[in-house]
């Protein structure tokens, strides 16, 4: 496994690859959910490149960016032992140079979530991906469900700005209580970790109720909240349409993205589920968060 920091290195490496290149970017931090990505790439291509960059634009002032979990030297051994050929560490120095004074902006679909509650984040999301595409150049580009919105963004900017490449999404990894897999969930303490398993109780509660029929969203909405803790505090629970990230208020047979926010303790944990239940699964996953009129959505089995 090789390990470059600077952008000189990268493109020379980058040059000599032939095949199939698959992508995975990340933040460090690595667990589990982070390795299935990695796996899935390893699957399906000649190399694989990772990406480790704590992104400074895409946190607001009063957020955790000097407080996020860093430990390069566990990262690149559970990288190298999961097969990643190459791993690429840039500085924000190296990224974000002297006099650097562009951004890549998405609109519509950054304005509701977590774009309303954390403004300029989809910002800082959108130019370091488009940056880390332009350098790595992949066929294909590998991201978690557990950022749904982060997902529809970066597929609207791919398909915008012509980036010659697929995107895939694979399922959330979940901890054995059904917490959704995450960086932040070191902050937990042992008893929150435990808890905070009822975020995931209440998505597969409102999961089964839309399989038994139930189709009105305030009421899937309403299943949700009555499962989680009196001390979590909601910034949202939302249904929204998994394209354009539209809110659904009236009763559609059609998938919706149900997903939510809230913050337990000190710490914001996010998670969401396609409805119906049986598509959070990689095909439709891939096909529906963001899908268009060149790569329309994919309904299996509706």
């Amino acid at each position: 496994m090789q390990v470059i920091d600077h952008v000189t290195g990268l493109r020379t490496l980058r040059r000599g690859l032939n095949g199939r290149i698959g992508v995975v970017p990340t933040m460090g931090a690595l667990h589990a959910g982070h390795i299935s990505l990695v796996e899935a790439a390893r699957a399906e291509n000649e190399t694989v490149i990772a990406t480790i960059f704590v992104n400074p634009l895409q946190f607001n002032p009063n957020e955790d960016l000097n407080k996020y979990p860093r430990d390069l030297e566990r990262d690149l051994a559970m990288l190298e032992a999961a097969g990643v050929d190459i791993v690429f560490t840039p500085t924000p120095p190296v990224m974000y140079p002297e006099g650097f004074q562009t951004g890549v902006m998405v609109k519509s679909v950054t304005n509701v979530l977590e774009g309303a509650i954390r403004p300029g984040h989809f910002e800082g999301v959108a130019t370091v991906v488009s940056k880390l595409f332009n350098l790595t150049q992949p066929h294909i580009a590998y991201f978690g469900q557990k950022d749904a919105q982060q997902v529809v963004v970066i597929k609207r900017l791919t398909r915008d700005l012509n980036f010659p490449l697929e995107i895939a999404v694979c399922p959330t990894m979940r901890e054995s209580n059904g917490l959704a897999m995450s960086s932040r969930n070191t902050y937990l303490s042992a008893e929150q970790r435990h808890q905070a398993g009822a975020i995931a109780s209440g998505l597969r509660a409102a999961g089964d109720a839309h399989t038994a029929g139930e189709r009105t969203p305030y009421v899937l909405i309403n299943i949700v909240k009555k499962a989680l803790l009196a001390n979590m505090h909601i910034d949202y629970i939302s249904i929204n349409d998994p394209l354009t990230l539209t809110p659904i208020t009236a009763a559609t047979d059609a998938p919706m993205l149900l997903s939510l926010a809230v913050r337990f303790g000190s710490v914001r944990l996010i998670d969401n589920c396609l409805l119906p239940y049986r598509l959070n699964q990689r095909e439709a996953l891939t096909q529906i968060l963001g899908g268009s009129d060149e790569n329309p959505p994919f309904y299996p089995q509706l």
